[in-house]
């Protein structure tokens, strides 16, 4: 049935070429925009996925140069650090040439006076961007990631970036909460007096027939059988007066009786003694196998935690020595700060040390070689921290004295320096590793975001021209089709 009013051919022909259009449109657009996924209703999941990881990678590009500018700040922090320890190196040598007599001092302490002031210099100049690590105690944050839970939940994370004050800075001594009960004095006064161990030639000793042997600090004094004539105080009185003829630096001996007592101002040091009567043991007594070290201490808990602002306060007389610690540091830094303080006031035989006792805490020591002076400590919280590098403006080596306390000083202050470098070093490396990895990982997710949205160029040109021949081939159908009704005129001629 043929009919003039529904043409069912050319109906099919238009439909078909309207799909074909529409794949040719789309096709189109795929070449000229590059994506197989351009807008939401394109492929709405993919889409969405898609947009997700852009954001992504924004937020990476913007960590990539957040982690450059922290890469930059600790290079520079670096750099500064280890020009620091070769300054502080060049002291050292500085130092150790006054520990000779027959140098000119005041020359050699300006020369130090000068690196010291380079060093501050540095330090002052190490910034980067208005940020110096080298100054102040807070932590500095480096924006290092994104992290994406699997619940879409996004958190940043960061490197934290310890600074490390090397400025010389005496801190402030706080009014918190007494920290005295951390640290004990040995005694309320430190003096030059010495300390004794007695021997005493028992009463049962056959001196004319006997040996005598004693030993004080690796010297020995001996007597044969019969070099020796008389009873035991006549034992005692030839034992003294040879330890006397031995000349030991800070060793004397006096008599009294059958006993001898041999003394010791040495200070920081303790002398071991023996004694032995024909090869053996018994026959005379010593009070103690050791006399003691010259010198007081301030002994501080094992236990305890020191927190930054915690501050201890030496009196030596009438004056007073403080210091106040910084982040992350323990006892001993304390102990040694207090040697800094104590030193560069250059007190008349005042002499300090620094060490630890048997039981692993640490102790500050101070021997007097003068008039004896009032000893204490005290200890409050809430203070200011004094500088990594305290105590290099008290360097003083005019002096003999003076050149010694510096020598160990500055030990204490290479090694702020040479801590402060490595940990620095560290930094730096872990945020060059962090860089390298957000760029990979940058790199990653663009290839990831092309894989879901982009257009295969290949297969969209196959496809184009595929549809262009569909589309002629449709025109030519849906003409033929429009041209069906004409036949029917033939049947009325």
């Amino acid at each position: 049935m043929s009919s003039i009013l529904t043409n069912t051919s050319a109906m099919v022909a238009l439909q078909t070429l309207k799909s074909i259009n529409a794949d040719l449109s789309k096709t189109q657009n795929e070449i000229s925009t590059g994506k197989a996924v351009a807008t939401a209703k394109d492929n709405a999941s993919v889409w969405a996925i898609s947009k997700v990881m852009e954001a992504d990678v924004k937020g990476f590009q913007a960590i990539s140069e957040s982690l450059s500018l922290g890469q930059s700040t600790v290079a520079v922090a670096r750099e500064a650090t280890e020009t620091i320890t070769d300054l502080l190196t060049q002291i050292k040598g500085k130092i150790v040439a006054a520990q000779e007599d027959n140098v000119d001092r005041g020359k050699i302490q300006t020369d130090i006076a000068a690196l010291r002031d380079q060093i501050n210099s540095v330090v002052n100049a190490a910034q980067f961007n208005g940020l110096n690590l080298l100054q102040g105690t807070e932590d500095v944050n480096v924006l290092a990631s994104l992290d994406r839970a699997s619940d879409g939940t996004v958190t940043a994370s960061s490197i934290t970036v310890q600074r490390h004050d090397l400025t010389t800075s005496a801190g402030t001594y706080g009014s918190g909460t007494s920290l005295s009960a951390n640290a004990t004095v040995s005694a309320a006064t430190v003096a030059n007096t010495a300390n004794t161990v007695t021997l005493t030639v028992d009463a049962d000793a056959d001196v004319s027939a006997d040996s005598f042997q004693v030993t004080i600090g690796g010297s020995t004094v001996s007597f044969a059988a019969g070099d020796i004539t008389g009873d035991q105080d006549a034992a005692a009185t030839a034992i003294s007066a040879a330890i006397n003829a031995l000349g030991l630096e800070g060793i004397t001996a006096s008599v009294s009786g059958a006993d001898v007592t041999i003394s010791s101002t040495r200070a920081f040091e303790a002398v071991s003694v023996s004694a032995l009567k024909n090869g053996a043991g018994a026959g005379m007594t010593l009070s103690a196998s050791e006399i003691a070290e010259r010198a007081e201490n301030v002994t501080f808990s094992n236990s305890a935690n020191v927190n930054e602002g915690d501050g201890y306060r030496v009196t030596i007389g009438s004056s007073a020595y403080t210091y106040v610690a910084g982040k992350n540091e323990t006892f001993e830094d304390v102990a040694r700060g207090l040697k800094a303080a104590i030193d560069a006031a250059g007190l008349d035989g005042i002499t300090t040390q620094v060490s630890r006792d048997n039981n692993g805490a640490w102790q500050l020591k101070v021997d007097n070689d003068g008039a004896s002076l009032a000893f204490a400590v005290t200890g409050a919280a809430g203070g200011q921290a004094s500088g990594g590098l305290f105590g290099l403006g008290g360097i003083d080596v005019t002096s003999s004295s003076g050149a010694a306390a510096a020598l160990s000083n500055i030990e204490t202050l290479i090694d702020k320096a040479i801590d402060a470098s490595a940990a620095f070093g560290s930094y730096q490396g872990r945020i060059e590793t962090q860089a390298s990895f957000v760029g990979k990982l940058t790199d990653s997710l663009k290839a990831g975001i092309g894989s879901l949205v982009d257009a295969d160029m290949e297969e969209a040109s196959a496809r184009l021209q595929a549809l262009q021949v569909q589309q002629q081939l449709g025109i030519q159908s849906l003409s033929i089709a429009n041209q069906a009704p004409q036949s029917i005129l033939s049947l009325f001629r």
